[in-house]
């Protein structure tokens, strides 16, 4: 009997040991890119779904740049002004003592317009062609980002200027 235990025993260890092998089929996944951010709640008050890759980009850029890199960097000065410029568009971006960003404005132009933003300007002007667009934000620290578009609009040799919201509603 206690020959039939020990065999048992080990059959039982041994299946244990070879059923757990076979269970393991190692699959390489790869992730997507990972972007640490300092300024977080810049980024998620600023984000828009449609922006172009080239503003978002320089949105990462403005929201990891580290003040203490400047020349002019000293412990004394309470905020610091920066341009961050690319063909697309600009930020100016004042940054606190620790590199906070406390607020931005920001200006892009040709750039794709979100669908809301189309939508609304097809239904509010049908037989109009939009020439020139001009997105436009503005960030406070602890605030909602104000963002909007500056749009010309021609029919023929008319020609209009229209803002609108990033919801497509008419300012």
């Amino acid at each position: 009997m206690l020959i039939i235990m020990k065999k048992l025993i080990i059959g039982l260890f041994v299946f244990a040991l070879t059923t757990s092998l076979y269970a393991q089929d190692p699959k390489i996944e790869l992730l997507d890119e990972v972007v640490l951010v300092n300024n977080y709640k810049y980024l998620s008050s600023t984000n828009a779904s449609d922006m172009p890759i080239e503003a978002d980009q320089l949105q990462i850029k403005a929201a990891n740049f580290d003040i203490k890199t400047l020349d002019i960097y000293a412990d004394e000065y309470d905020y610091y002004e920066v341009y961050f410029i690319i063909p697309e568009g600009k930020i100016l971006a004042t940054y606190d003592s620790k590199g906070k960003i406390i607020r931005t404005a920001e200006k892009y132009k040709r750039i794709d317009l979100p669908k809301s933003v189309l939508l609304s300007i097809v239904k509010r002007f049908p037989n109009w062609s939009i020439t020139n667009e001009v997105y436009l934000v503005k960030y406070v620290a602890g605030e909602t980002a104000n963002k909007k578009y500056k749009l010309t609009l021609i029919n023929g040799e008319k020609r209009i200027k229209v803002k609108v919201d990033d919801e497509g509603n008419f300012l």
